[in-house]
């Protein structure tokens, strides 16, 4: 047999043992215990079924759009955890469907919120808005009984969402069962409370607290044979009563058949055609284009508050990092030298203001800065109104905020001092490097490299210091006679007092400014990320 015809009968056995390794390696091949397959297709049946249960709640508020969304997260699952194929995506699709469920679907639904007048007044659809309006408008029928009234739903079903009944007591002491298809004797055994029903043989009584809770009570009305509704005036009492308004939808008005006035529809609210009646108390949501964008910055009083609101949180993020950073360096520059004793013990010491939670050392703080028996004014001998003056305010905060602060760069310094090499330093001596030299031209582009990004974070969470702020001054001293804008106010703030702590919230406006900070922070962050990567290739 020749050379020529051995090489490929090696080749080929090559290959074979490389496309058989287990039939080579003299090991019988894995087998996975029997238990494996069971919790995998265990685990996706409960997976598919929490889907489906999902799919059919959010099917029974009206989100066609999520019910299509679970659908395809349910059939997702399936292929990726079906098949023996898409290994990296069984474990991708985790943290896929978390990214997008927790970052950005909550970023995509604050965006399209900012588009439109959702807030106070205004958080139902339309339709809903109205069939309101005017079940507040029902007034009792004259010569109409008054029922005791007992609020209950069938034997077995949930207190919180089945269908309502109204089990009835007119004067005469007849008792009658009422529902959404209209009214009808009650038959069984009952047992009479103080002027209604204690109880009634196939229905389950309401509490007060399990009634209150029923958010479709208000609307909730037994019709009668005559066109009127019977409702609930309490928990206790119910009347037969008919609403006075009257939606014409092909005209879109309203007509209150008692006054006479026409309602027409202005600014997502029924408002009077003519007259000095008030609008009705229920608008709807809709969309309203740029307008939240707009009054940012053409709303006199808003633009105001905006624009200086946004320089003291560009300061405040900027001058937190500062100094932050500047002391925790100096401190980590200062017990990186090996000739001081106990660094340790002095390590362990600075750590302690960021080991105790934010919100106890922010009350302290708040506490010290108290005019009358603050520690500082007592111990200074000053007389600072640290909290009712608008530069006194922002000091304490800034104050505040280097005590919490500094001692995370402390340790980020420290780590990274510890990390440059030992020979770097040695050669910069022998080149004649002095302290400070040396510092600048070796210490701090090494040191930056590491804490370059960790910089742009905290620029990032300064930025948003939700916290802080609203522990220490809650935004105030409040300038002049507004209670929406505050002195010592960030972004975050403003966005939440416009949302949920004001007298009047405005959903819709709050996520046009979450959308600003979200812009404002990507672009002052992509730049230091770019010079941080530049940092990087350099060193």
């Amino acid at each position: 047999m020749s050379t020529g015809e051995r090489v490929p009968r090696a080749m080929e056995k090559d290959m074979a043992t490389l496309a058989a390794p287990e039939q080579t390696s003299g090991l019988p091949p894995a087998k996975s215990p029997v238990w494996a397959p069971i919790l995998k297709w265990a685990l996706v049946a409960a997976a598919v079924i929490l889907c489906i249960y999902l799919a059919t709640q959010l099917a029974d508020k009206g989100y066609g759009l999520a019910v299509v969304g679970v659908a395809f997260v349910a059939m997702a699952v399936l292929v990726v955890y079906g098949t023996r194929r898409n290994v990296p995506a069984k474990y991708l699709f985790p943290g896929l469907i978390l990214l997008l469920g927790l970052q950005v679907w909550p970023i995509v639904y604050t965006a399209a919120t900012s588009f439109t007048n959702y807030g106070q007044g205004h958080l139902v659809s339309k339709e809903e808005a109205t069939k309101q309006d005017i079940a507040y408008s029902v007034q009792q029928v004259a010569g109409s009984p008054t029922y005791g009234l007992s609020i209950a739903v069938k034997d077995g079903q949930d207190v919180t969402s089945a269908p309502l009944h109204f089990l009835l007591t007119d004067e005469k002491g007849k008792h009658f069962v009422g529902d959404a298809k209209g009214l009808q004797p009650l038959t069984g055994k009952t047992e009479m409370g103080i002027g209604h029903l204690k109880s009634a043989e196939g229905y389950r009584v309401l509490k007060l607290g399990e009634a209150n809770k029923r958010k479709d009570l208000a609307n909730f009305a037994v019709p009668t044979s005559d066109g009127h509704g019977i409702k609930a005036s309490g928990v206790s009492q119910a009347f037969e009563g008919a609403p006075t308004l009257k939606w014409d939808k092909a005209k879109n008005t309203l007509t209150d058949s008692a006054t006479g006035t026409v309602y027409v529809e202005k600014d997502a609210r029924w408002v009077p055609q003519s007259g000095s009646a008030s609008p009705l108390p229920v608008g709807w949501k809709q969309g309203v284009g740029f307008k939240n964008y707009t009054d940012l910055v053409t709303n006199d009083t808003i633009r105001k508050g905006f624009f200086g609101i946004f320089a003291w949180n560009m300061a405040f993020a900027i001058l937190s990092v500062l100094s932050t950073f500047v002391l925790g360096m100096l401190l980590a520059l200062l017990l990186n030298d090996p000739r001081i004793k106990g660094r340790a013990i002095y390590r362990s010491l600075l750590i302690l203001p960021y080991a105790v939670p934010v919100f106890v050392s922010a009350l302290v703080w708040a506490s010290m800065f108290n005019q009358d028996y603050g520690l500082i004014n007592n111990l200074t001998g000053l007389d600072i109104d640290w909290f009712g003056d608008p530069w006194a305010a922002r000091t304490a905060i800034l104050l505040t905020n280097l005590w919490l602060g500094f001692p995370y760069m402390f340790v980020v310094c420290t780590g990274a001092l510890q990390s440059i090499p030992g020979d770097v330093m040695e050669a910069a001596r022998i080149d004649g490097a002095g302290p400070i030299r040396t510092l600048r031209s070796i210490t701090m582009p090494l040191l930056l490299v590491a804490v370059g990004p960790l910089l742009i974070a905290s620029f990032a969470f300064n930025f948003n210091n939700f916290g802080l702020i609203y522990l220490l001054t809650k935004g105030g001293p409040f300038v002049g006679d507004s209670a929406q804008i505050g002195s010592t106010d960030l972004l975050i703030t403003y966005a939440y007092r416009l949302a949920i702590d004001g007298t009047n919230p405005n959903f819709g406006l709050a996520s046009a400014v979450a959308v600003v900070i979200f812009i404002i922070v990507a672009l002052l962050s992509f730049p230091g990320f770019l010079r941080s990567k530049a940092l990087e290739e350099v060193n």
